[in-house]
């Protein structure tokens, strides 16, 4: 006998719709001619589920006593009597009373698959065993019945009943889902809008990899090995040097670009199992895509370019990210690098080469890097230049004299260029120029000439005299130009610290310091970013202030970061920044973020920031598109419990609104408040919202006698409501009669407003 089929309708929380969708499939099967029958259902009182369940025959269930009270549950025997073609069975990881033929619900759907009837079933993903603590983390509440995740894996089929967190609070807040006496404190606890989107989240990628996993079979199966770029993976190879972290954060922002994509990094250890790489540095790198959401792995291989792209095809890699070669020109030439050979045998697989501080470094004879002696890199290969230039003048200068200079004048001379060199370059330049003055000497003014043998010792002597002579004064004259050169940068840095410092005690904006960062460094844009303090998969950012052109939004969007606490960071676009000047960013953002702190303590204390007439003002406006459901919830959350006893009359779809949500949120709870503050008990406040063609207002009424107008003289809150609201491009108007008043709040629209960050 053919094992029945299983069906999963998976959802991230209950509400959703699960088990709606199962009794649509139950409904389609049976209009198809199919044996449907309902083995159980739990419509939890919600009438369209209820209803959806009539037409489809109903084994009866069957009754159990535990403790002297009873129970109902799935009538196993009469369903496999029965023997329909299809069974739709609710909640698979329900917990069967005691006393059950089975423990669990999955072990009675194992029976009818073994008797070769298919079941169609519900599932919520925090009933899977894998994501038990995950869950328990994110909404603080333990799910006792789990379901091990095999089960559910073994399924034919898989359907994720998708519905967004507003969306399911809005229904909760309706009715639709829990009865009026646990909506309060759903809205509250569980079913908060960060819980239900890291649900979400988690019912996605749980689903997304059992998708994977089909994939890769059906892949292994067909022989396949070519990648398919059913979403892209982008890996980084590490070698363990310092150039990891700088492969990590560009390979996370390409993965940042990119939704749906997966960030992993690969380490290969040499054959001999001897790794190569900084131990302490891999261990470093590992933590930081780890925090970024990416996989770390290592493996064996006796050639690295072969292993990595053996890893690249086995994880249907997209991308690779590797660093530029450390080693020098001539040494890429006599053999290809890394880079060059996984290039060439990458084949559909992008290579991204990315440059770094430590390209052709260290592991290859080269020239030190430019600047080396802390003179800057203009003035270390002007020195160069012109020692290369100089020597070769004199020497033509002084050959034509050699009758009237002897020995002991070039050496004088050419002693003037290695102190010029040393001026100019550094030390590093001047004893270049020191050994190649003395092999000039030797070959145009020591006998023999034109050759660099030496007959006389006393020309010995004199030769290596100058050698150490020149190289000591070039020394001299290097450290001078060093102290020089760091004294005028000391200058530039407390000059620019100093200007922070004073913009600060005159108590500029965020934007004015962070336009003096960008000009200081010469940025494209700046942006002060702010941790939000929800708890999330993944933390979500908001940006306070920023200057320049398409400030980053997030750090991993930057090109420059200097984080200022756990809290705030400072991330900015444009040119790479040397170590002297990434110190003083450092200094810079640090004092940004007192700035930031103290101007937040002086609003709190203030109650709001004034203007010149005293009146508040809302700082550092974000306008976007906000959805009046998600603000009015984060309103009521604030109020507490009393928040929810206030009306809701709104309509199942609003438009967006322009606004700061922040500020809209605010607005709302100080006006709700109010309205609650001075109605009955028994006659709570009513809120309204109507969409109008280019904008959206929504209405407070109640009896608020006394609350938002005291004779001619507007209340403190509604007149802080007003100036926030104005800040925000919008209106408030108040009206009262009778014994009631309203206030009413007129926001633009999307459709007024198509760009609002543009």
């Amino acid at each position: 006998m053919a094992r029945g089929r299983l069906r999963i309708h998976l959802g991230a929380a209950p509400g959703v719709g699960k088990t709606y969708a199962m009794l649509q499939e139950g409904q389609r099967l049976r209009s198809l001619g199919t044996e449907v029958v309902i083995g159980l259902v739990e419509p939890h009182g919600r009438r369209p589920t209820a209803a959806l369940a009539e037409g489809l025959e109903t084994i009866p269930r069957h009754t159990l006593v535990h403790r002297g009270v009873s129970f109902t549950e799935m009538d196993l025997d009469a369903v496999l009597a029965r023997r329909p073609q299809v069974a739709l069975v609710d909640e698979l990881a329900h917990t069967n009373v005691p006393g059950s033929r089975n423990a669990k619900r999955w072990q009675d759907v194992e029976e009818l698959l073994e008797a070769g009837i298919d079941v169609v079933t519900t599932l919520n993903v925090q009933h899977l065993e894998s994501l038990n603590d995950v869950v328990r983390q994110i909404t603080g509440v333990t799910q006792h019945e789990t379901l091990p995740d095999e089960v559910a894996r073994r399924a034919d089929q898989i359907e994720l009943v998708d519905l967004l967190p507003e969306t399911l609070r809005r229904r909760l807040v309706h009715g639709d889902v829990y009865p009026p006496d646990r909506i309060e404190a759903a809205l509250t606890h569980y079913f908060r809008v960060g819980n239900l989107t890291a649900l979400r989240e988690l019912a996605l990628l749980w689903l997304a990899d059992r998708v994977e996993e089909g994939l890769q079979r059906y892949r292994a199966e067909h022989g396949i090995t070519a990648p398919w770029e059913t979403r892209e993976r982008i890996l980084v190879g590490l070698t363990g040097g310092p150039e990891g972290e700088t492969l990590i954060r560009r390979a996370a922002r390409i993965t940042a670009c990119t939704p749906g994509s997966e960030l992993l990094a690969l380490h290969v250890v040499p054959g001999d199992g001897l790794a190569r790489g900084d131990p302490a540095a891999l261990s470093g790198q590992r933590s930081l895509v780890e925090s970024m959401g990416g996989s770390y792995h290592q493996m064996t291989g006796e050639d690295i370019p072969e292993a990595l792209l053996q890893f690249a095809e086995a994880e249907n890699i997209t991308q690779v990210v590797l660093g530029a070669s450390r080693r020098g020109r001539f040494s890429l030439l006599l053999h290809a690098g890394v880079g060059q050979r996984t290039i060439h045998d990458s084949g559909p697989i992008d290579v991204h080469i990315v440059t770094h501080e430590a390209a052709a470094g260290a592991s290859a004879p080269r020239l030190p890097r430019p600047g080396h002696g802390g003179t800057g890199p203009v003035r270390y290969w002007s020195a160069l230049v012109g020692a290369a230039l100089l020597l070769p003048l004199m020497t033509l200068v002084l050959t034509g004299l050699r009758t009237g200079v002897g020995l002991s004048g070039a050496l004088v001379l050419y002693l003037l260029a290695v102190v010029l060199a040393g001026l100019v370059g550094g030390r590093l330049p001047a004893l270049l120029t020191a050994v190649a003055a003395g092999l000039l000497t030797d070959y145009y003014f020591t006998p023999p000439l034109h050759s660099f043998k030496v007959e006389r010792g006393v020309d010995v002597v004199g030769l290596v005299v100058f050698l150490a002579a020149a190289w000591l004064v070039g020394s001299a004259a290097g450290t001078a130009a060093r102290h020089t050169y760091q004294a005028v940068r000391a200058t530039s840095e407390a000059r620019a610290l100093s200007r922070m410092a004073a913009a600060m005690m005159r108590g500029e904006p965020l934007p004015t310091l962070l336009e003096q960062v960008r000009e200081n460094f010469s940025l494209t844009a700046v942006s002060l970013l702010e941790r939000g303090t929800d708890h999330g998969p993944e933390p979500r950012w908001y940006v306070v202030a920023s200057t320049g052109v398409r400030p980053p939004e997030r750090p991993y969007d930057a090109d420059v970061e200097a984080p200022i606490d756990d809290r705030l960071t400072l991330a900015a676009r444009g040119r790479g920044l040397s170590g002297d000047d990434r110190r003083i960013l450092t200094a810079c953002a640090a004092q940004i973020g007192v700035a930031h702190t103290q101007g937040g303590l002086a609003r709190r204390g203030a109650g709001t920031d004034l203007d010149e007439q005293g009146r508040p003002r809302a700082a550092a406006l974000y306008l976007r598109p906000v959805d009046l459901d998600e603000a009015l919830t984060a309103a009521l959350d604030d109020l507490g419990p009393g928040g929810h006893s206030i009306s809701l009359r709104l309509p199942e779809r609003l438009p967006d609104v322009i606004a700061d949500a922040a500020l809209l949120a605010r607005v709302l709870a100080t006006l709700v408040a109010d309205a609650l503050r001075h109605s009955p008990p028994d006659a709570p406040p009513t809120l309204t919202a109507e969409a109008l063609p280019d904008r959206l207002t929504v209405r407070i009424a109640g009896d608020t006698t006394g609350g938002a107008v005291d004779g001619e003289r507007e209340s403190p809150s509604l007149r802080l409501a007003r100036d926030l609201t104005e800040a925000m491009g919008g209106t408030v108007e108040h009206t009262s009669g009778g014994g009631a008043a309203s206030v009413t709040i007129t926001l633009p629209t999307v459709a007024q407003h198509p760009d609002p960050e543009g």
